[in-house]
């Protein structure tokens, strides 16, 4: 019997990991899925081959996420990879996330829907203005839990004083942002110190290894406990049996529940019907929820298209034109003032432009640079979005689905900025 069919009904607990380039991420993934059980007998015979070829005695256990060539010549990580594992207690997804800050932006893809961060720090090095960076945009992107690693502690003799240095600064930056306190946990991926199995060079620490902690840590509050969203993602005209036509509303519940009779509204319009008939592939529901995708349809004859989104009456999304948020910029091009975008939010897209950059953060020492000219690749500023049409949204902190955008180029459709929506 494999972990997969065994395991127990922990959930599946999505955390990336993050960390200034040579902090370990890759090779602590490696050591997290080596010493877990949870790599194919084939893949450790091809690194034990790789290492008797470089005469080395062990395998380098980093190159089990770092895939691509580019990746392996360098050392380094440059893109996000995925593994997936399981344990008896519970499933993973990792997503392992690029340490140099020109890569943030594929942080954030990585981080986007996590439940957890583990973020890594070099004992020897301690805080570092990227292990900021990192603390910053997992406060940003809401992350509920955050697991702070203290790797390479081997090379510093094991030596408590220096964990309890590192972990004084990295407190005192999370209570800088507000941000709820880290778990921290001292360890060495290189010799499995306190990674999956507790270490005795490490029994002055009297919390659990890294594994025990992401078996026990909380998922995500869970989709379904927000209010109903529904964005239409199709409108299909389906054969009646008296020879007319219903519509049916296809699409994902990005949160909530709904049942048949809710009575809803249709945003942005906020035209109000009831549910008539919930569908599926195998046949019809009574009711539904997150993150099903589902056929619904309503008993009145209005006017419903792609890019509106469902919500039950009595826990209505915001409608407007003007959005307040918080901008990460992707693009290797600097924002430059009339440049004209679109906002992808959902199913829905609608022309917009920035009418104002409010500030830019300098994620270093949290400082606020007012009213910049500009925006270049990684930064992070507040900013005010004039679309052309409404949209039916959420704060990202109420809602990650519905509070979350993409700014598309106008004119080559790239995409050079993602958005968290604010309160």
């Amino acid at each position: 019997m494999s972990a997969l069919d065994s395991v127990q009904d922990g959930g599946l607990l999505r955390f990336t990991t993050a960390g200034s380039v040579d902090d370990g991420k890759s090779s602590l993934i490696g050591r997290l899925l080596y010493d877990a059980h949870a790599v194919p007998d084939d893949q450790i015979a091809a690194l034990e081959r790789s290492a008797r070829r470089k005469g080395e005695d062990e395998i380098d256990l980093s190159l089990l996420t770092d895939g691509l060539t580019a990746e392996r010549e360098q050392g380094i990580t440059i893109d996000v990879a995925y593994r997936y594992f399981a344990t008896p207690r519970r499933k993973f997804i990792i997503a392992d996330t690029p340490g140099h800050e020109q890569y943030t932006r594929n942080m954030v893809t990585g981080a986007s829907t996590a439940d957890a961060a583990v973020i890594l720090v070099d004992a020897r090095k301690g805080m570092t203005v990227q292990t900021r960076r990192h603390l910053y945009l997992a406060h940003l992107l809401a992350i509920p839990n955050l697991v702070v690693a203290v790797n390479k502690m081997d090379l510093v003799d094991f030596d408590r004083a220096v964990f309890e240095s590192v972990s004084a600064s990295v407190i005192a930056f999370a209570d800088a942002l507000g941000a709820h306190a880290p778990i921290l946990v001292p360890l060495s991926a290189k010799f499995g110190d306190h990674v999956v199995h507790e270490s005795p060079r490490l029994s002055w620490h009297d919390g659990p290894p890294l594994l025990a902690i992401l078996e026990t840590l909380p998922q995500a509050v869970r989709l379904q406990q927000a209010p109903f969203r529904f964005p239409v993602q199709l409108v299909r005209r389906v054969p009646k049996a008296d020879g007319g036509q219903s519509r049916l509303y296809l699409g994902r519940i990005e949160s909530g529940s709904v049942a048949v009779g809710d009575e809803i509204a249709v945003l942005p319009s906020g035209n109000r019907t009831r549910v008539r008939a919930i569908g599926t592939y195998d046949g019809p529901l009574q009711s539904a929820a997150a993150p099903q995708s589902v056929g619904i349809e309503v008993i009145d004859d209005i006017d419903i298209s792609r890019g509106d989104v469902f919500a039950p009456v009595a826990a209505l999304s915001r409608v407007s034109n003007a959005i307040e948020a918080t901008l990460c910029w992707f693009a290797d091009e600097p924002y430059r003032v009339g440049r004209h975008f679109v906002v992808k939010h959902g199913t829905r897209t609608a022309p917009a432009r920035i009418a104002e950059i409010v500030d830019r953060v300098d994620v270093a020492n949290l400082a606020a640079e007012a009213s910049p000219g500009t925006l270049q690749r990684n930064d992070i500023a507040h900013v005010r979005l004039q679309l052309a049409s409404p949209l039916a949204f959420d704060s990202y902190r109420e809602n990650r689905s519905t509070g979350a955008f993409i700014l598309l180029d106008e004119q080559t459709n790239a995409t050079v900025a993602a958005g968290m929506i604010a309160a």
